[in-house]
């Protein structure tokens, strides 16, 4: 099993452009994911967002990454670009959270300010659970913690060069169904835009390798992951654990029936 990182190993190796892999969680379950923090993942992404859980699932499952054995930190895909969905998610003890739908620069700085505290931002200062193992002081919350812009709107790609350069942002994340649609794709896996979607795929990758910053890619499966990885990408997520549920138990169900998988 791979060794744990700190919050603060994790958010040093992530900003220094070192490839991560983590794994997307979309199921109120703090026992899949104590079970899944073992396994050998950088970090568990929890997607509130789209997630099937509130505040309370959020908590629980972030309690539960950080448990006896983990090998990962506990990640939020935020609701919104919002100073309250953002500050919450820090103070349940997120190592990093993911802000969706960013489409210009001023969106990103928004995204950073809600992450830094005063003189740097406008977080305001309650780190309730988030005390026990990143900070509590200010500057060390800096340090241990990280934003993350996505890009998956037409308006997002168009800007991203800007939004890269964002002071204090620590990378980007593409949200890959979103963006086939923003480029015109009919459904999100349209496979009529993958030579545009590629073209952006390189664009983004680029924009945050010219400034320094990561570049992360959510993926279906591991084999997309590691692809996504050798391309350049910085950060690959694998998703996720209600599709995965499904599938897994289809290929034993089908296997016992005696049928072909």
């Amino acid at each position: 099993m791979a060794t744990g990182r700190t919050s603060a190993q994790f958010i040093a190796a992530l900003r220094n452009r070192e490839q991560l892999i983590g794994y997307w969680s979309l199921l109120d379950s703090p026992i899949a994911a104590e079970r899944l923090a073992r396994v050998g993942y950088d970090y568990l992404a929890f997607d509130a967002q789209h997630g099937l859980f509130g505040y309370q699932g959020m908590l629980h499952n972030l309690l539960a990454t950080d448990t006896k054995g983990s090998t990962a930190v506990g990640m939020v895909r935020v609701e919104a670009n919002d100073l309250t969905y953002i500050g919450k998610a820090l103070d349940a003890g997120a190592s990093a959270v993911i802000v969706p739908m960013i489409d210009t620069a001023q969106d990103a700085a928004d995204a950073v300010a809600a992450v830094r505290y005063p003189p740097l931002g406008r977080r305001s200062y309650g780190p309730m659970r988030a005390q026990l193992r990143i900070g509590p002081n200010p500057a060390d919350a800096h340090d241990q913690t990280a934003v993350l812009a996505m890009i998956e709107t037409a308006d997002g790609l168009a800007n991203v060069e800007e939004i890269c350069r964002t002071p204090g942002l620590d990378g980007v994340y593409i949200g890959p169904s979103d963006l086939r649609l923003a480029i015109g794709g009919a459904t999100s896996t349209d496979p009529a835009v993958q030579e545009e979607f590629e073209q952006a795929l390189v664009r983004v990758r680029e924009a945050a390798e010219a400034v320094g910053i990561a570049a992360g890619i959510h993926n279906a499966d591991g084999e997309s992951a590691a692809r996504r990885l050798a391309e350049g990408f910085t950060f690959a997520t694998v998703a996720s654990d209600v599709v995965h549920l499904q599938q897994i138990a289809t290929s034993h169900l089908r296997a016992a029936r005696g049928e072909a998988r």
